[in-house]
């Protein structure tokens, strides 16, 4: 497989790209340093460290992701909202609290688990086409095979899969709609932790996001959320440098009495159907503890900001 290296991924390492973007696990990484083709920067092998630049071709000897199995994902029946799903993609509203796949302390209770369950009939590959924290709720697509994988990675390369996130601040943003741009990084001494940092700094990506205040009232706010890019914990440390955490998120802000977890949720997602490139247009419903959150900030559910369609 070859990538043309654009400004999503420039000064990313391999490694990142393989991990974050294309879903790699460890092992199958270590299988395709090993191919034949093994792994290659226009023309030249490289190590996982290698840090991309724009107009970079990465070639993988290994295509077939499908031998990254364990033998497959274990199917366990747990409950799963599907709201899209076809031959080529399937799309689920992700609860909070389950992670996306299996790993060390996760193997039975993420929604690969799920969907192999779902697809019980055969051998279950999970290809995740974007993913979401476990603690945030909402739509997330997953592709249904080989061919669909690879048309739903270009169509995120290219920045043609759209996601509208709502998110419930401590405070009102001063600026009620507008874009933010900063640059971000791992947190010193945390492999969990962003943070934003300088322009300048060698570590920093930029991370940009659009935004829009629904809802407000003198201390919280309901603000809808579109990510340009695509950075670990964006949308949590953008609002928090803003001054304004999201409700509930203790690794950037402060714990709530009115919720257990960050309340972000990804109600939308808009993307080109990988068979014809018609325009899909998938949305999950609000959960009950973010729902509970509003009624008792506001005095009420704001449905008319929450579920509104995207404007055009």
């Amino acid at each position: 497989m070859d990538i043309l290296i654009d400004g999503n991924y420039e000064g990313m390492t391999i490694r990142e790209v393989l991990t974050s973007k294309l879903g790699y696990s460890s092992n199958l990484i270590k299988k395709l340093k090993f191919s034949e083709g093994g792994i290659t920067v226009n023309g030249g092998f490289v190590t996982v460290r290698y840090v991309l630049r724009r107009g970079d071709l990465l070639s993988l000897g290994v295509e077939d992701k499908d031998s990254d199995v364990s033998p497959y994902t274990i199917p366990c029946d747990l409950p799963i909202e599907v709201i899209f799903e076809d031959e080529w993609v399937t799309a689920v509203n992700k609860p909070h609290d389950m992670p996306a796949h299996p790993s060390l302390g996760h193997k039975l209770d993420t929604v690969a688990n799920a969907l192999a369950y779902r697809y019980g009939d055969r051998p279950y590959v999970f290809r995740p086409v974007n993913r979401l924290d476990r603690d945030t709720s909402g739509c997330m697509l997953t592709a249904n095979s080989k061919a669909a994988s690879y048309k739903m990675y270009l169509a995120m390369t290219e920045g043609r899969i759209r996601k509208r996130y709502i998110a419930v601040l401590c405070g009102v943003p001063t600026v009620r709609e507008g874009r933010i741009e900063t640059y971000m990084r791992r947190a010193e001494g945390s492999i969990i932790q962003r943070e934003e940092t300088a322009p300048d700094d060698p570590e920093g990506k930029i991370a940009i996001t659009e935004y829009r205040v629904l809802f407000a009232n003198d201390t919280y706010s309901v603000a809808e959320a579109y990510p340009i890019t695509g950075r670990t914990h964006q949308l949590r440390v953008q609002f928090a440098g803003m001054g304004c955490p999201i409700v509930g998120d203790t690794l950037y802000g402060s714990e709530s009495p009115h919720i257990g977890r960050h309340a972000l949720h990804c109600i939308g997602t808009t993307f080109p159907h990988p068979e014809d490139g018609r325009t899909v247009n998938v949305t999950s419903s609000l959960p009950e503890d973010i729902r509970g959150l509003t009624e008792a900030v506001f005095g009420c559910v704001p449905d008319a900001f929450l579920c509104q369609k995207e404007q055009e």
